[in-house]
């Protein structure tokens, strides 16, 4: 079994809890029209990894993990190679590792009993889920990564049912999620959820432009500026990430 990867990361301070190495892999089903990543999108150009040399090479970066750090699977969407990262994840495990899946758990499908089986699986061996609530309108969240919201929001019902770990992670962009109606269902809907440790709000930026331009891909937000100070601030109030805006 391999895994089709597009790079490693060791020294990761924003994919979890302490220092990370951290795991890019390649696919994905969706296309954020903000997403920083587009060349993670195809599987094309992968570099493929067994579990052993994946382990050899998280390994050498150890003494992170003794200080509250740890292993993070990210991507593209890294569930859509859950049966290498089950077996990744169950390596780790053997050396007390933490272990983290940063996810828009798109491909969670309530009626679907092998997914259900995969995912519990996973979980066994997963100690959080970095989960990305995109947008909590269905059209608008179609209209933003070209799928409906429904398979991901009932990830999140599922995690928390299953007394699983999640932070949750919310971009906050200009005219699309930045947003008072949205926000407070936003919030509305992490309030039904019980294991939720932690909101992140991620101000919307451009850095990934670059790739666009090198993929030959027309940026979608092009002209969209980052939010505010200001209003980043309002949206961490009105998650109640913040007590209030002064």
């Amino acid at each position: 079994m391999v895994g089709r990867l597009h790079s490693v990361y060791a020294g990761g301070t924003v994919d979890g809890p302490g220092i990370r190495f951290v795991v890019f892999f390649k696919g994905c089903p969706l296309r954020c029209q903000y997403c920083h990543n587009p060349d993670t999108w195809s599987i094309e150009g992968a570099k493929d990894y067994t579990v052993d040399e994946l382990i050899k090479e998280a390994l050498k970066y150890k003494g992170y993990f003794a200080t509250g750090g740890g292993v993070t699977a990210t991507g593209g969407e890294p569930l859509m190679q859950i049966d290498f990262l089950i077996e990744f994840f169950k390596e780790l495990k053997k050396y007390k590792i933490h272990t983290a899946v940063d996810t828009s758990g798109i491909i969670f499908d309530k009626n679907n009993e092998a997914v259900i089986n995969k995912l519990r699986e996973l979980m066994s061996v997963t100690d959080l889920f970095l989960l990305d609530i995109k947008h909590i309108d269905n059209e608008e969240h179609l209209k933003l990564t070209g799928k409906g919201n429904s398979n991901i929001l009932e990830f999140a019902k599922f995690l928390s049912d299953n007394d699983k770990k999640m932070w949750i992670r919310h971009v906050i962009v200009p005219g699309i999620t930045l947003n008072d109606e949205y926000l407070t269902k936003t919030k509305e809907f992490i309030n039904s959820l019980r294991t939720v440790d932690k909101i992140e709000v991620l101000p919307y930026h451009t850095m990934g432009t670059v790739k666009y331009q090198q993929l030959g891909i027309a940026y979608p937000l092009d002209g969209v500026v980052a939010p505010t100070k200001d209003e980043v601030r309002h949206a961490k109030y009105m998650l109640g990430v913040i007590k209030d805006v002064a």
